[in-house]
């Protein structure tokens, strides 16, 4: 019977304390019943576009809380994507839906950070057409919403 060294438990170890700390993160943006007001830095990629395009940044001070991460890519204002929503399938992930018929599909997925920081993607693909962009949304805690 094999042994495993005790580098590998605690490697294992750590990968654990690492989960619940991120599960610890999500819980207490949950539990914040007044909201926190974040820096948020949202880079927009499009690789179909030439290099000097694929890229734009845009950054904004917002109060948020756990119900607001649906909504915190600003590209769902937008008037192409104006009948989607994004559908929270568990805390940490949510499913594009839209209505339109366009055949638009894309997901979001959050990361929690130990330090009350939050990391989103959404992936979204454009229906019928060979296009896909990303936003990815990085929220630093600055404190209390006023």
């Amino acid at each position: 019977m094999a042994t495993r060294s005790p580098r590998w438990r605690w490697a294992g170890l750590a990968g654990l304390w690492m989960a619940g700390t991120a599960a610890c993160a999500a819980e207490a943006l949950a539990d914040a019943a007044p909201r926190r007001l974040y820096d948020l830095r949202t880079e927009t990629g499009m690789p179909h576009l030439e290099e000097n395009l694929r890229y734009a940044v845009r950054r904004e001070q917002r109060c948020l809380s756990a119900d607001d991460l649906s909504t915190v890519f600003w590209m769902l204002q937008d008037v192409s994507l104006q009948d989607c929503t994004l559908d929270k399938l568990s805390d940490d992930a949510y499913q594009l839906r839209c209505s339109g018929g366009h055949g638009t599909t894309g997901d979001a997925r959050w990361q929690f950070g130990a330090d009350g920081g939050l990391v989103g993607r959404m992936n979204v693909r454009l229906g019928g057409k060979n296009m896909t962009f990303f936003q990815r949304v990085t929220a630093t805690p600055v404190g209390p919403c006023g």
